[in-house]
């Protein structure tokens, strides 16, 4: 390129442009394919020895929900503050279960991956933290749950990558939506044909969070505040994204391909932080800043030509909304704001299916694991048991070498939202490449497998789906 095309192309920016729309490529190059974790069976494990690292609300609703589960043993707990990990061992020894072993301080989960000797680390920290946890942890020998996102950059989610494929140890997002029974449901009427051939699907996080936002002892430290400042894009795409990229079949059988991102301007954040700062003088510092904008829409085509929304919004005063929409060739699917589904057959496709036909259809088609433990995980809690439902089944897999609904790909395909949507934002919500963090091997991965089996049809496992009744739901 001769210096004066080259001086033309940098004065209309498209050098830096064109280099800033590609993936990470040097990153997705830089280690060797290693295994391939989509499908990987781990060895069993009889009782699943846990640590559990962060225990704010997540932590801590996890630990209660964990105190239910028949395989799995809390072994280790670790928080900044030690009055709160003190609190929690005394919930696991009231549970009749044996005292696990105490962390704390900033350094506490560095001690903690190196000594307790886990089979699973559950990551429930501040967002910054889960990629160095969760990279530690399987490098000290422990699969990982992680709570979303797995990563806030490119560099790290390719990391995570490695890491997984190096120590063949599983890195499972948390992402709970996935495991909400209506979302259960759709992927599985989704893989049977139900809906015909999926042409768009469409996901969200909108949940008006603009006082929890603002609370230092939701948010310690107010870290979910400073994020708001720090990154702007779609800070929490994965709620939206991961039943809906299941259900497309993402990293297993098609791939996200580009990109874009169209973030509003801040309405609400910044006028709040001044409101607060008249009257209470320790929200003064969040005054002036630059916020994220309160929408964010995200929007992505996969290489065989299906288009994907995602929306974002925690800042204005919208009801809650994860909209989980299918759209296919001859079948429709939506959550929100009404639950229901259409069908070419029935009115030409201009109306929801009556209700007692929906019904008819959830007793056929609702998966395997939600009639054995639905009610049960209705009763424990975590967003009407869907979270119970994500812990069980990820300790049930562990147990019996199952591979896991939620890969190490899917964490950072799904996770990059972030990051990528940032970046299209700062150039005028350009189109970015999406990078292939499978490095190709989404061609011939299988689906998800939904059956208690993992398909194997031979000897299901005969696992406690509850500990026996050692105290009472709710206490």
């Amino acid at each position: 390129m001769d210096s004066s095309r080259r001086s033309f192309l940098r004065q209309a920016g498209l050098l830096s442009g064109l280099a800033l729309s590609l993936p990470n490529i040097a990153s997705s190059q830089s280690f060797k394919t290693g295994t391939n974790m989509s499908g990987f069976r781990a060895p069993k494990i009889d009782r699943v020895r846990v640590g559990f690292i962060g225990l704010g609300n997540r932590g801590t609703e996890a630990i209660t929900r964990f105190t239910y589960i028949e395989g799995a043993e809390i072994v280790a707990l670790c928080d900044r503050h030690a009055d709160r990990v003190a609190k929690e061992q005394q919930k696991v020894v009231k549970a009749g279960l044996p005292e696990p072993k105490q962390y704390s301080g900033n350094d506490g989960w560095k001690k903690l991956v190196a000594e307790a000797k886990c089979d699973l680390i559950y990551i429930c920290t501040p967002w910054d933290l889960h990629a160095p946890i969760a990279i530690a942890a399987m490098e000290n020998g422990s699969h990982v749950g992680c709570e979303v996102p797995i990563g806030l950059t490119m560099d790290e989610l390719w990391e995570v990558v490695r890491v997984s494929e190096k120590t063949q140890k599983h890195c499972m997002m948390l992402e709970n939506c996935c495991y909400d029974f209506f979302e259960l449901l759709t992927l599985n009427m989704a893989q049977k044909g139900l809906f015909g051939e999926l042409i768009h699907a469409e996901g969200a996080y909108i949940h008006d969070l603009l006082d929890l936002n603002f609370s230092k002892t939701y948010y310690d430290d107010f870290w979910r505040l400073k994020e708001n400042i720090r990154l702007h894009g779609n800070l929490y795409p994965t709620h939206g994204i991961g039943p809906i990229a299941q259900c497309l079949n993402i990293n297993r059988g098609d791939q996200l391909e580009t990109i874009v991102n169209v973030q509003s301007g801040d309405f609400n954040m910044a006028r709040k932080a001044k409101e607060l700062a008249e009257e209470h003088p320790e929200f003064q510092p969040f005054v002036g800043k630059s916020y994220r904008g309160n929408m964010n829409v995200t929007m992505m085509r996969t290489v065989k030509g299906k288009s994907i929304m995602v929306q974002h919004d925690v800042s204005s005063p919208r009801p809650y909304s994860r909209i989980h929409m299918l759209s296919g060739t001859t079948g429709f699917a939506q959550k929100y704001p009404k639950t229901g589904m259409s069908f070419s057959d029935y009115k030409n496709g201009h109306a929801y299916i009556p209700d007692e036909k929906l019904a008819q259809l959830e007793d056929k088609y609702m998966p395997d694991m939600v009639k054995l433990i639905g009610e049960k995980a209705k009763a424990v809690g975590g967003h009407g048991g869907m979270d119970f439902i994500m812990d069980w089944r990820l300790i049930d897999c562990l147990r019996n070498g199952l591979p896991l609904d939620q890969d190490v790909y899917d964490a950072a395909s799904w996770s990059a939202i972030v990051p990528l949507s940032i970046q299209s934002s700062k150039q005028k919500s350009r189109q970015l490449n999406f990078p292939d963090f499978t490095r190709g091997h989404w061609k011939t991965n299988a689906p998800v497998n939904l059956s208690l089996d993992g398909g194997g049809n031979t000897g299901i496992r005969a696992i406690n789906s509850l500990r026996a009744d050692q105290f009472h739901v709710g206490e």
